[in-house]
């Protein structure tokens, strides 16, 4: 391979994807690069100026001017660091998440209607080339929390966390197909019918592009209750925070729409989430033992009451 094979592929990509053509009006009002910096603080948990010039590689200056335009569009706030004074933590606004919303759809649009040009035999052998590139050109750098990104599923990932919550707990759990069948029923409801202003699954990406996490928040039958389900991290991705990013997602969503409880059910073996619903607010309630998945185990239900202020 030469320098001029990767400018050749480069500049057929840019071109195909169509990063430069400002005439589709993908990024309008807003900049390729201040559209970036929208995506990052979106999907960030915690960010500030130094954070967003070291993933973004930008001149200090630069990022300072389209800061500053933010700030004044009413997109973004600062404040003071929580772990260093001399730094200021940038977060969105009301507005800035919803207009970081309208890019991120209109991206969406953009490449599903890439996508509908490949036929569906060529998208995995796409798929593994595309990884294949990132992970040659990313090296062996050990993976950060920062490189784990939260979004909504895609076509297919709702059967994956129907796969991957019966592979994972039959492995460490041995669990049987009783699990298996639970979730599928969970997921079946959520797909045929849901209210996306009340319910929603996030799907936790690792830098490859492989989903390395899930949870579900959907409406419980108790009146202005929510019920979290389903919460799962791949077993090679634990140790960087994404369940608690997972349930921080949860806990903000239904905060935001106005439930008075997130509550959920889980088993008294699952020491790892137990302590994540700890950190969170939530308070055990209830314990009943019971014999499922072939196993003899301790059902527990918690609860969160979203009447209080945030923690």
């Amino acid at each position: 391979m030469t320098v001029q094979d990767i400018r050749s592929f480069n500049r057929f990509y840019t071109n195909v994807i169509g990063a430069l053509d400002y005439g589709r009006h993908l990024y309008a009002p807003y900049t390729l690069t201040e559209s970036r910096v929208l995506y990052e603080l979106a999907h960030a948990r915690r960010t500030d100026a130094a954070d967003l010039r070291a993933e973004l590689s930008l001149d200090a200056g630069y990022l300072s001017r389209i800061l500053n335009k933010f700030e004044q569009d009413g997109l973004v706030e600062r404040a003071p660091s929580e772990t260093d004074p001399r730094r200021r933590r940038i977060s969105l606004t009301p507005r800035g998440r919803d207009t970081a919303a309208l890019l991120e759809e209109r991206a969406r649009e953009t490449v599903s209607t890439l996508l509908d040009t490949v036929s569906p035999a060529d998208r995995p052998r796409l798929a593994e080339a595309m990884r294949t590139i990132r992970t040659v050109l990313g090296g062996d750098r050990a993976a950060r929390p920062e490189d784990v990104m939260l979004r909504d599923p895609v076509p297919g990932e709702l059967g994956w966390i129907v796969q991957r919550n019966a592979a994972v707990y039959a492995a460490e759990y041995g669990w049987n197909a009783d699990y298996e069948g639970l979730v599928a029923r969970i997921v079946a409801d959520f797909a045929e019918d849901h209210d996306p202003h009340l319910e929603k699954v996030w799907i936790a990406e690792s830098a490859g592009g492989r989903p390395v996490g899930c949870v579900m928040c959907v409406r419980d039958e108790a009146p202005a209750t929510a019920r979290l389900r389903l919460l799962l991290v791949e077993p090679d991705a634990r140790g960087l925070g994404i369940g608690d990013r997972l349930v921080e997602a949860c806990v903000d969503f239904v905060r935001g729409v106005g439930y008075r409880e997130l509550v959920l059910w889980t088993n008294d073996v699952l020491a790892a989430a137990r302590r994540i619903y700890q950190r969170h607010g939530f308070v055990l309630v209830a314990e009943k033992p019971h014999r499922s998945f072939g196993k003899d185990l301790v059902g527990q239900d918690w609860r969160l009451d979203l009447l209080g202020p945030p923690e």
